[in-house]
């Protein structure tokens, strides 16, 4: 590559760049607005440390961020192997983005089956960095490669830098007490160092991980950060890097504050315990670990000093009752899971239902069914979440939009459930949870008052002047029932799956009673307050894009790109989806379309067909990935000019 070639990202996707400069006795440096990287190598490779620690250093610099982590379900996958292959994808910007990005402007593969994997997702003229001593013949062959790539011309539509990667760590690290083995470990920070040359990060915080990590061996410590300063190093010699890249920091992007990178599952887990807090109680996890919610729990584990319990239970159905048992004891109480697991959970769930407590039930989503993909994205629990459970059980549904949207979403979720006095579901999905985003950390006045008030005594007065407790008296407001916690002198009351009669709790089996006690449950789900939907449409469209969830970056990015090659297009995204926007009927019927993408076979766009009779469309995959944009943007044209 030399000093002449128009830049990767501009190649790759017509970024506008600003001009090259070269300071006396440097390399060339040139300007970039965004750029988009992939590591990639097998599981064993530290490729998803690698990208989190140059997604860290990326936020400290400024820049708005937005990451993919793309890792195979076993823990020990099979070495070389297509399946087996790990990547981390990061889009970083000098503005406001949306998406881990459609196409890497630059790969790192560590081995032939992570080139061969990843091949297929760069535009012709992105630079690709590979470790030429993985490519040995039999590891070419078992991932189905006849002749080297390097050398039999495939490549040449790249910017192709061979660096014999781990003969180079081995080389920087010979002056330590490793074996060769040891020392190839380390070979993911010389690539770490080298990215950081090539594109200006920061090296402290990376180094200062690094001691903290292995603390307790500062030989390998320090054998770490001698491998990563090699590759930065390498970068700064080589012929071979004629030109490093500057991306500035995103200053105008974000608002006043303090920032800081954040997943998903980190966002929610610290709404879980800010919504403690706001509530003043204390909060109470009962979990059993499944991916991709497991992050949650070990979290939450590490702040006893919020007034936070977790227990980690044998199985999923101990875990959400003994969450059940903790809500009826007084706490804020959560249960996490995927998609099996809340199979598992929903007799408890309509038994929370039935009791009326509140319960946040947080499901990351992943792709099933069964087992299906357990480190793989999708939307495909939004029915489950409604229907799946016998009777008329009504829940609330709360879903995050972005993996910083996850701890707002919590506190909504909360508000909900506390206010009402009833479980709630909480969709994030894989996607969120193990995403990244900058995050601005809100001040305690910014969040909402969620105090709770307990019974404290007799709330009804009998024909003969006795005055007792009712368990199942209603606030004429929110029809929620008081939340009496056990061992209140007074307030005795039973508890149970079977139905009670309104008001006095006792058990009934009367019809006309049952038949009250279920619209009234529906009747208060129904009745929560939430906002109306906002939908954005400055031009006067005829056709609307409808999301939940995680869609909201992939679409919102495609809609930009209609409207800025001229296209009117509305856009609206839901939060709520049980109870829906109350003025969500009237939304969908201003347009002549109305196209709903979802990582499902139409789930949301069935809900909304069924309720609204709009001839809603639905747009879907379900391969596990996220929506691209362009491809997103690609199928909202046809719609408008069909």
């Amino acid at each position: 590559m030399t000093s002449q070639v128009s830049s990767p990202a501009e190649q790759a996707d017509g970024t506008v760049v600003g001009e090259q400069r070269k300071p006396a006795g440097a390399k060339d440096v040139r300007r970039l607005n965004r750029v988009i990287i992939r590591f990639a190598g097998d599981s064993g490779d530290g490729m998803q440390l690698t990208g989190d620690r140059f997604t860290s250093e990326t936020a400290s610099f400024g820049n708005d961020l937005s990451t993919l982590p793309n890792f195979p379900a076993e823990i020990r996958a099979p070495a070389g192997t297509l399946p087996g292959v790990s990547s981390f994808q990061l889009h970083f910007a000098d503005h406001d983005i949306l998406t881990p990005g459609d196409a890497p402007n630059v790969l790192v593969a560590m081995n032939p089956a992570a080139l061969k994997a990843n091949i297929g997702d760069m535009p012709r003229g992105a630079e690709i960095i590979v470790n030429t001593d993985e490519f040995t013949k039999r590891a070419m062959q078992k991932v189905g490669y006849e002749t080297s790539p390097l050398e039999d011309g495939s490549l040449d539509g790249y910017h192709l830098h061979p660096v014999p990667l781990t003969t180079l760590t081995v080389e920087a690290l010979k002056e330590f007490d490793l074996t060769r083995k040891e020392a190839e470990r380390s070979k993911n920070m010389f690539a770490l160092g080298l990215l950081s040359w090539m594109y200006h990060r920061p090296t402290e915080g990376t180094e200062k991980f690094l001691k903290s990590k292995f603390a307790k061996k500062p030989d390998i410590a320090a054998a770490n950060i001698a491998a990563y300063r090699a590759g930065w190093n390498f970068g700064e010699t080589t012929e071979d890097f004629a030109v490093s890249y500057e991306v500035a920091p995103a200053a105008k992007a974000f608002p006043p504050g303090t920032y800081r990178n954040i997943s998903g599952n980190l966002a929610l887990a610290y709404g879980l315990i800010a919504a403690s807090r706001q509530a003043d109680l204390p909060l109470f996890l009962g979990s059993y670990p499944i991916t991709p919610a497991s992050d949650i729990l070990h979290e939450l584990s590490r702040h006893k000093n919020f007034g936070v319990r977790t227990f980690q239970a044998e199985d999923e159905i101990a875990g959400i009752g003994a969450a059940l048992g903790a809500a009826f004891g007084g706490s804020l109480a959560v249960t996490t899971t995927s998609g099996p697991g809340v199979a598992l959970k929903s007799e408890t769930i309509g038994l929370a239902v039935s009791l009326e407590l509140p319960l946040l039930v947080v499901d990351i989503q992943r792709g099933g069914p069964s087992t299906g993909l357990p480190t793989k994205t999708e939307q495909a629990d939004l029915l489950q979440a409604m229907y799946g459970r016998n009777g008329e059980a009504p829940v609330p549904v709360v879903a995050p939009r972005t993996p910083a949207d996850c701890f707002d979403a919590a506190l909504e979720a909360a508000r909900i459930a506390l206010t009402y006095r009833t479980p709630v579901f909480l969709l994030s999905d894989g996607y969120l949870a193990n995403g990244s985003e900058p995050w601005r950390i809100p001040e305690a006045g910014e969040l909402p008052d969620l105090t709770v008030q307990f019974a404290q005594g007799p709330n009804h007065t009998l024909d003969d002047g006795t005055e007792v407790f009712w368990p199942y008296k209603r606030d004429p407001h929110t029809l929620a029932r008081p939340w009496a916690v056990p061992g209140t002198p007074g307030l005795e009351h039973r508890i149970g799956g079977i139905e009670k009669q309104d008001g006095t709790g006792n058990i009934s089996y009367d019809p006309a009673n049952h038949d009250f006690m279920v619209r009234t449950r529906q009747a208060k789900i129904d009745g929560i307050s939430i906002p109306d939907i906002e939908v954005d449409d400055p031009d006067g469209a005829k056709t609307l894009v409808l999301g939940w969830g995680s869609t909201y970056g992939p679409i919102t990015a495609a809609v930009r790109r209609l409207r800025a090659d001229g296209d009117a297009i509305a856009q609206a995204h839901l939060r709520h989806l049980n109870p829906f926007p109350h003025n969500l009927g009237d939304v969908l019927k201003k347009y002549d379309k109305v196209v709903v993408p979802e990582m499902n076979l139409g789930q949301l766009a069935t809900l909304v067909r069924a309720k609204y009779l709009v001839d809603a469309e639905s747009y879907n995959q379900v391969n596990g990935m996220p929506f691209k944009a362009e491809q997103l943007a690609t199928v909202l044209k046809e719609t408008i000019d069909g």
